[in-house]
This record gives structure tokens, sequence and C-alpha cells, in this order.
């Protein structure tokens, strides 16, 4: 018969929501990423928050810092077809009717690799029901003299071919500062309209819309949970984004993988917990498993690379 060993006079150590907590420093920056879902937990410099992150003893809430990965934003019912085949995803925003922000977010990966500075983390992506591929996927989080670089990379191991779109969910923290006092630019020609069920409607062009901020102004009366694409990129080829607040301003930049990216203002009119605006590079839009739109498809040993950042001002 099996007997329950006696806790230790210290008592049991007590599991962590988001599982093991991977700390590295550069200078004043110092990044933690956890074991669920491979994310980033907070993200700081001389001990100010970048990142409106989340306590290590909470669950992750809001998408904060998570990893969106075979596909970013909302799958209409959870179907799609590929290879001639229909799939059936899991339903998880249930209210809509949506399968949402991928099948990596919940799992635990793998702490691959450890440095003072740098990490990676990985993840093998096994079939499932409505998802019929493997894949390996790598993110690496590197701090530097500019902030923080984020490199994945997702590899079909699997004997058929792959339909792949990512997306990365930080929120850049604002403080204090109010929502329609922020500044906000947005380096990108055109919005995407999206129904009840927060899918694809239409596309338009910004300009002489309430959602052109490609020159930098206040948020004021806008209120965004919207894609945006025909991104401008600079000289260097990345386009970059910029949250400016009374004490801080801090630029997401994305490479050329990313031809989306999303703005979602709610946590900070809302005040929810720390208080931030998802600025979210992504590699499709909404619905790209149907549409097509922006979906890489990944041949058997075939790999997508992509790098974006957090620097502050």
């Amino acid at each position: 018969m099996s007997t329950l060993s006696p806790a230790s006079p210290a008592g049991p150590a007590t599991a962590l929501p988001t599982g093991q907590q991977w700390t590295i420093g550069h200078g004043p920056f110092a990044a933690t990423v956890v074991e669920v879902g491979g994310g980033l937990r907070t993200l700081s410099r001389d001990g100010i928050d970048v990142v409106a992150g989340y306590a290590a003893d909470e669950t992750c809430a809001s998408g904060r810092g998570q990893q969106l990965m075979p596909w970013p934003n909302r799958i209409r019912d959870g179907r799609y077809s590929f290879g001639g085949t229909e799939h059936q995803l899991s339903v998880t925003e249930v209210p809509r009717g949506n399968a949402s922000h991928g099948l990596v977010r919940w799992v635990g990966w793998e702490l691959v690799e450890l440095g003072d500075d740098r990490l990676t983390v990985g993840l093998r992506l096994h079939p499932q029901p409505g998802w019929d591929h493997v894949l390996d996927l790598r993110t690496t989080y590197r701090l530097d003299d500019s902030g923080l670089v984020v490199t994945t990379s997702a590899r079909n191991v699997g004997p058929t071919e792959a339909p792949f779109g990512y997306g990365a969910h930080p929120y850049l923290a604002i403080g204090d500062t109010l929502l329609p006092d922020v500044d906000l630019r947005i380096p990108a020609a055109s919005w995407v309209e999206v129904d009840d069920r927060l899918l694809p409607a239409a596309t338009h062009p910004v300009e002489g819309s309430a959602f052109d901020f490609r020159s930098p102004h206040a948020v004021g009366e806008a209120r965004l949970d919207t894609a945006y694409t025909d991104v401008v990129r600079d000289d260097d080829g990345l386009w970059r984004c910029t949250v400016t607040a009374a004490d801080r301003a801090t630029t997401l930049w994305a490479d050329a993988s990313f031809g989306w990216l999303q703005v979602f203002t709610a946590i900070a009119e809302d005040r929810k917990g720390e208080v931030g605006i998802a600025v979210e590079p992504m590699s499709c839009p909404a619905d790209a498993f149907n549409s097509g739109e922006g979906l890489v498809v990944l041949a058997p040993g075939e790999q997508w690379t992509g790098t974006w950042g957090i620097s502050p001002a």
C-alpha cells in the first residue's frame, strides 16, 4: 500500500499558474518569460514597466504577452478547408463562435537555452482535433542596448504541407496616463472593418478616417480593436508603431515577415490590471485559414522566421 510523504518543515512548493519563470537582463533591462505559452510576462527598464504584464502568482489574462500560433486572431466557427480536407477546431471564443488565437497559449513550453541576456523556448506542436500537422516552434528572447528582440521560427517536420500564421500579444505600458491623452503612431495605410464576431468584413484606406494614425496624435475619442495592413516601412525595412504616454514612449517594431498589426485599447480604457495598449505584430489577419490572405504554407522541411522587438525611447 502506498503512502504520502509528509511535507517538509518549510511546506510544499506551490506551482505558479504560468509554470516556471525565466528571467534575463541586460544593462537597465529585465524580462521574464513563462513556461505556459512561452510568453513574455514582464519587461522593464530601470524597474519601470515597459510592457503591462502580470504578477507571477496570476494567470495570464487578456492575452498579455502570449504567442499566437499556428494562427493569430480568429477562425470563423473553427472551420477551414486545407489540402482538400475539412477541419473542425475547438471553438474557444464561445460567445462569438470562433477558434481564437491558436493552439499554443496554454501549453507548457520547454526551456531550450538560457543565458544572461537571452533565452530560447521551444515546443513541438502535434496533431490534434482540427489540426493534422507537426511543427517545431522556437522563440528566442534577447535583450540588448535597444531593448527586447524576439525571433520566432516554425519548421514543418511533418509529411504534408501545413498552414501557418503567427502573432504576438504584448501590451505597451502607459502608466497613469489616461487613454485619450496617449499619442499613437500606427504606420499603416489600411484598416480592417469587422463584423459583430470580430471577423473581417472589408478593408478600407485610413485616409480621412478616425483610424488614421500615420502621423502621431492623441487617441482622443478613438477606441481601437483594429487590424491594420499596407504597413509603411522605414528605410531599414522595419515598421514602427509608437505609444507615447506622459512619462514614457515605447516603440514596437517588426520585420518583413509581418504585414499586419492589431491595436487594442480596451484595457487602457477600463484601467484593468497593469494598464497598456496592445500592439500585436501579425503575419496574417483574422480568418486567414479561410481567406488565404497572408497565410504561409510550409512544405515539409520548410521554415518560417520572423523578428519583432520593443524599444523604449
